[in-house]
């Protein structure tokens, strides 16, 4: 545990929670723009955008349904390895409007496999948010950006709302960079 905290206070903050809630404020005028009119079914990425999903769907004024889908490639580790279906919806996509909220956009692997998963449960329209959107190379046949974004932040390990280190630290109220990393 000593060096989870040691992790913590020796990071380096790269938006604090004030910032964070205007990136948010952002993104739901944008996201309102989009799909109000949609009835879209908003799928939460978990574990990581459980956190970016309650806060943004308090800011989304129009009807709305809510489910997650939970699928990982880090499973606690700092390093993404193969892909792990935990949890599909249990609401239909087929004929839906599908946005996808999740914490990041880092290599892209994960957020294309989920557009992917939609599609082929036949949602009409798939839309997808990320609280933070890592400036890097997209891994190879990851062609597309997210469509909503909150914050950019250079190729660094990152943790902080919704986002963590060895599975800690996804409550801090803030986005953080891990020093060295």
């Amino acid at each position: 545990m000593e060096t989870i905290n040691q992790i913590q206070n020796n990071s380096e903050c790269l938006y604090n929670f004030d910032e964070i809630n205007k990136a948010l404020d952002g993104m739901a005028v944008d996201i309102t723009k989009e799909l109000k009119d949609k009835k879209p079914l908003i799928l939460c990425v978990m574990t990581g955008a459980l956190i970016t999903t309650g806060h943004l769907v308090t800011r989304l004024n129009f009807p709305l349904e809510i489910d997650y889908i939970h699928v990982t490639r880090y499973r606690g580790s700092m390093r993404g390895g193969d892909l792990h279906w935990l949890v599909e919806p249990r609401q239909k996509l087929e004929d839906r409007t599908v946005l996808i909220v999740d914490d990041i956009m880092d290599g892209g692997l994960t957020l294309a496999a989920i557009i992917d998963y939609c599609k082929q449960s036949n949602a009409k329209e798939v839309h997808t948010a990320v609280m933070v959107s890592k400036n890097r190379k997209r891994e190879p046949g990851v062609n597309f950006e997210p469509d909503f974004v909150g914050v950019t932040t250079e190729d660094r390990f990152l943790f902080g709302f919704g986002l963590d280190y060895e599975e800690y630290l996804r409550n801090v109220p803030g986005i953080y960079a891990v020093n060295g990393k």
